[in-house]
């Protein structure tokens, strides 16, 4: 997994059924109410969070005018607004190193949740897989089957199904719960493959690679459905949008492209004035926005649904101007008082958290010896998890009173 002849980042490993829109509903039209209320309570965002702060300020200034008014006109006090009584939004995390895991003998690439929040799987530049228990942090399966490293492992939505991305240009399907190879490889790209996601659905899988193309798949057949004539450079990050009718994809060119799964059309297609490369993507939750890292050491927060699109939140204080790194959305708050914020990686060994809405800094987790690739988030529970080139996975998770050192788990 030596990519020396990468053109500007070095990679960090070696991140349905397609229903259509229904009706006239235009993709870019923002999910409703009722759409956002479909997501699980832990991982909704109050909206203020994904807003910009001249927008969140009207509200609170018109009701304040309309008690002043109807306070005037009558005699009895006026009773407290509830407002009053909100906590105060928290200005810092508590999130402690809780579980050292070890056993890849090369870095550590990629590492993600699964959706059930039971396993972790990561894999690694010594061209294996391994699934470990979320909570203890016990090695469950070590998956073997890929020829040269590997750069990217997505879960299906069953939370059993993994698909693996690798430079010997292949991508793998496997079963977590019995660590057994599910199907011939998917062959079509010929080169690295960095970057790949699986649908909502869990039967379409898009995957992008060094050779700058980005393919849709059947995962049922392992055959490409579609080929998006996506960049010009290599593609670093591809995702799912939260009901699989769109995806997006980035490269070193510096573009990000949304693209609608049913048709291959390119619907939009984001560009910083900096032209900075891209090197990884993420959907937000509700599917608004977009979250994208770039290697002058920034990660922004598109609106690609308002008008061109535009970059709403840049994001810094992390070190990223050399490998691919990822991250993910979180929550915390006491229900149902919950805001946003953004994990990730840093080339300097630590993993950053920002407040989405405030860009602050809210901590900065220390522990690891290289630089962090990859970071995820607990579907459910308060917990991260980061992977590094110092061959190592770490646990976080949010604690009020300071817990004992690391535990060492692995071989």
């Amino acid at each position: 997994m030596n990519h020396t002849d990468a053109p500007s980042f070095e990679r960090r490993r070696s991140n349905e059924d397609y229903d259509g829109p229904s009706g006239d509903r235009s993709p870019f039209q923002a999910p409703d109410a009722d759409e956002l209320n479909e997501r699980p309570t832990p991982r909704q965002y109050a909206d203020a969070d994904m807003e910009d702060a001249r927008d969140r300020s009207r509200s609170p200034s018109r009701s304040r005018s309309q008690s002043r008014q109807s306070s005037s006109s009558r005699s009895p006090p006026p009773e407290r607004s509830p407002s009053v009584d909100l906590p105060d939004k928290p200005t810092e995390l508590r999130y402690k190193a809780k579980l050292k895991l070890g056993g890849h003998k090369k870095g550590v690439s990629c590492v993600r949740f699964s959706p059930d929040g039971r396993w972790i799987a990561s894999s690694s530049a010594d061209a294996t897989i391994k699934i470990w228990d979320a909570n203890t942090g016990k090695l469950q399966h070590t998956l073997e089957g890929h020829m040269a490293g590997i750069s990217i492992v997505a879960w299906a939505p069953d939370s059993r199904i993994i698909a693996s991305g690798s430079d010997d240009k292949y991508i793998r399907l496997w079963d977590a719960i019995t660590g057994k190879d599910l199907s011939v490889p998917f062959v079509g790209h010929h080169n690295y493959v960095y970057s790949l996601a699986i649908s909502p659905k869990g039967n379409m899988l898009v995957s992008g690679s060094y050779d700058e193309a980005v393919f849709l798949w059947d995962v049922r057949t392992a055959r490409v459905m579609r080929s998006l004539p996506a960049h010009s450079d290599p593609v670093g990050g591809v995702d799912f949008v939260r009901d699989g009718t769109m995806v997006v994809s980035c490269s070193s060119d510096g573009l990000i492209r949304v693209w609608d799964t049913s048709t291959g059309q390119c619907l939009r297609t984001l560009v910083h004035e900096d032209n900075a490369p891209v090197t990884s993507v993420r959907f937000s939750p509700n599917g608004k926005y977009i979250l994208a890292w770039t290697l002058d050491s920034s990660i922004r927060l598109w609106d690609y649904i308002t008008g061109k699109g535009k970059c709403v939140k840049t994001y810094q204080g992390h070190q990223n101007s050399k490998y691919s790194l990822t991250g993910a959305f979180g929550v915390y708050g006491t229900a149902p008082y919950q805001y946003a914020f953004i994990a990730s990686g840093s080339e300097d060994g630590s993993v950053i958290l920002w407040d989405v809405s405030s860009k602050n800094i809210m901590q900065k987790l220390e522990g690891h010896e290289g630089p962090v690739l990859s970071v995820d988030t607990h579907p459910t529970e308060p917990w991260i998890v980061s992977a590094s080139l110092d061959r190592t996975i770490r646990i976080w998770k949010m604690e009020s009173d300071a817990p004992p050192q690391p535990t060492e788990s692995g071989p």
